[in-house]
């Protein structure tokens, strides 16, 4: 009955507007809405020199960058220290954040720092668990790139330390503080697609960066690169610059494209529908095209049963990466319901309201017209009798559309709520549970993909079953 009312709601607001046309069946036309989402609001506010929060970056590539970045917008953050096991990203980082910054290739000497007030790791994957629950216990706020870990066994040893110090921890996919997630949970909770029953999911590539194959430079060398804490708990293996560089590509060191990108989709999915995840997941794919020596897929399909909850009717998942994507790439979040679909994507969100009808009628491709003439006659003699002639409805809007505005980033609002739990206790979305509800279905995903087998995984545990 709420779900009811809300979706009641929604259409009233817009036909109070002016966007319904009134009338009979006959000849009417319904218009379509768009409308320029409206970014959060975060007052600009000036911080004494004693009241910044001291920020400092563990891994220093494409997102430790782009981290700091978003990081760097938000008024009182000061990057102070920066650690990477290449040297060359330690010079380019005191090139842009000032020469005066502490860098090092030891992670703990920042953890052991009193001036800092909070990490941001974006390092390989199967250094996350190690370093968040250090930088936990050493009494830093943590910001910890997606996937929360490398291993599912691994999950609930970084939650455990989350209850233990209390300090404020934020996994970093940043779909889940953006605008058009917000809205699009608000779209599915007012049941503007009816009952939802499929998603259909994709985050395609199609460029050899897309793909990993990032640049390397001349000087990659082990006087360069710290390659023995690199490998860290990792299979031990000869120096590969490509290893350290493309990273992403093997199994040892990352989590393939489900944990790279699965998880992005799994976050937006999880926020909008109020989900703990899927209870039932399998996967298929294989390496295709980019045969450069890793070990994971270049393209992965999912297929994922989530259960029906007090959120959500019980509703199937199709979930895709494609490296190979000859048409350009893209990536959206795809809710089809039995009253309309919504897409969501960076750039917003639309809605194509087509309800399935379940009203009996006869013509058209039926077997009415394969009745004789006179049983014709007396079929819609009996039909009329029993549900009468069709009558005038109001047509709703067939298409809705949200806009996000140019230049907005959902990555800032992220950390924008990373730094206010910090500074007023505030809570976070995007804890530990919800990182490891998010990437235990994408690693679930790879368990699958790389056993060749149906896995069963309880999404309030957060354990394979």
């Amino acid at each position: 009955m709420k779900k009811e009312q809300k979706r009641r709601d929604f259409i009233r607001k817009f036909s109070v507007g002016g966007i319904l046309i009134g009338g009979t069946s006959k000849g009417l036309l319904s218009q379509n809405a768009e409308e320029i989402l409206a970014p959060k609001i975060h007052p600009s506010q000036n911080y004494s020199q004693n009241d910044q929060i001291q920020l400092a970056m563990i891994g220093c590539g494409i997102q430790g960058f782009s981290n700091a970045r978003s990081a760097m917008s938000i008024d009182g953050i000061k990057i102070v220290a920066a650690c990477d096991l290449y040297t060359g990203r330690l010079e380019r980082i005191k090139e842009v954040y000032g020469k005066d910054l502490y860098t090092t290739q030891n992670y703990k000497e920042i953890l052991a720092r009193e001036d800092i007030d909070a990490v941001c790791i974006s390092t390989t994957d199967h250094w996350h668990d190690h370093m968040t629950i250090e930088a936990l216990k050493a009494g830093k706020a943590v910001y910890c790139e997606k996937p929360m870990v490398h291993r599912l066994s691994e999950g609930h040893r970084v939650i455990a330390a989350e209850n233990q110090y209390r300090q404020a921890l934020q996994i970093g996919s940043q779909r889940v503080s953006g605008i058009e997630t917000a809205k699009a949970k608000e779209l599915f909770e007012s049941g503007v697609i009816g009952t939802l029953n499929l998603a259909e999911i994709r985050y395609d590539r199609a460029s050899s960066n897309g793909a990993w194959q990032y640049s390397i430079p001349t000087d990659a060398n082990q006087e360069t690169i710290d390659w023995k804490a690199f490998i860290g708990d990792a299979p031990s293996v000869e120096f590969d610059p490509k290893r350290f560089f493309w990273w992403r590509n093997y199994q040892d060191y990352g989590t393939g494209v489900a944990g790279d990108l699965f998880v992005h989709l799994f976050s937006a999915l999880h926020v909008i529908t109020s989900s703990k995840g899927p209870e039932r997941i399998y996967a298929s794919g294989g390496l295709r095209f980019w045969n450069d020596g890793r070990d994971v897929p270049d393209i992965t399909l999912g297929l994922y049963d989530y259960p029906a909850t007090s959120s959500h009717p019980a509703f199937n998942v199709q979930m895709r990466v494609n490296f190979v994507d000859g048409s350009g790439g893209g990536s959206h979040v795809r809710l089809i319901g039995n009253e309309g679909v919504m897409t969501i994507s960076s750039a917003g969100i639309k809605v194509k309201k087509s309800k399935v009808s379940t009203t009996p009628t006869y013509g058209g491709w039926d077997s009415y017209n394969t009745f004789s003439s006179k049983q014709q006659e007396e079929y819609k003699k009996w039909f009329e009798s029993h549900y009468g002639p069709e009558k005038p409805k109001m047509i709703e809007p067939s298409d809705l559309e949200y806009k996000v505005p140019k230049g907005y980033s959902s990555h800032r609002d992220h950390w924008w709520y990373f730094i206010d739990s910090i500074r007023n206790g505030t809570q976070l979305v995007e804890n530990g549970t919800f990182g490891l509800r998010a990437a235990g279905p994408a690693l679930a995903t790879n368990n699958s993909y790389f056993e060749r087998r149906i896995i069963e995984w309880d999404p309030v545990t957060m354990k394979i079953v």
